[in-house]
């Protein structure tokens, strides 16, 4: 992973304090890391975490460049290697599955060249809903890769299946996405991970 330049999303979501691990993992393993923020992300976590952990400026809006100035989505977007979302919320999957790009993160995704790699984050209800589910499979359709989330525990109460995958998998899937030797699930799972 050293001297890959990797971009680090975070949408709103509680998982976003993993984000903060998964950040520093990179970072340890000789990645350069930028990070983008949306604006329901620093609702859960503050920039000044992301900024410490990679000595980089966090990248938040469209209209707010600190590096590049014909635009963030394009000067972040040229220097890629890999894209991550962790957490990726219901309502980024649903923008990413639509074409919206009415933030920086969204932009970004339809700008980047390379893989992008989403880690949802959600409620158990959330992550069951028909709307979430033709989102992921029209973002799988679409090349988009998944660090596909847990069961267990989840902020709200529940049991069940939407937590995010834990940092240290997050981290085992760029590495295999890095070295060219990701592979797709062969089949289609359920909402417990299983085979249908």
């Amino acid at each position: 992973m050293r001297g890959r330049e990797l971009l680090l999303g975070v949408t709103g979501g509680i998982a976003a304090y993993k984000t903060a691990d998964l950040c520093s993992k990179l970072v340890q393993a000789g990645a350069s890391v930028s990070v983008v923020m949306t604006e329901a992300a620093e609702q859960f976590i503050g920039a000044t975490t992301f900024e410490a952990l990679t000595g980089r400026p966090v990248h938040r809006g469209l209209f707010q460049p600190s590096e590049h100035f014909r635009g963030e989505h394009i000067g972040l977007a040229q220097r890629a290697d890999l894209m991550i979302v962790a957490p990726a919320t219901a309502n980024y999957l649903a923008q990413l599955a639509n074409g919206f790009a009415g933030d920086l993160l969204s932009t970004l995704a339809m700008t980047i060249t390379c893989p992008i790699l989403l880690a949802p984050a959600m409620n158990c209800e959330m992550w069951a809903k028909p709307s979430v589910q033709r989102n992921v499979d029209q973002l799988r359709a679409d090349g988009v890769l998944f660090a596909e989330p847990g069961s267990g525990w989840l902020s709200c109460g529940q049991v069940g299946a939407g937590r995010m995958a834990e940092p240290l998998e997050i981290l085992e899937a760029i590495d295999r996405i890095l070295a060219g030797t990701w592979a797709a699930p062969s089949a289609a799972k359920t909402l417990d991970g299983t085979d249908r």
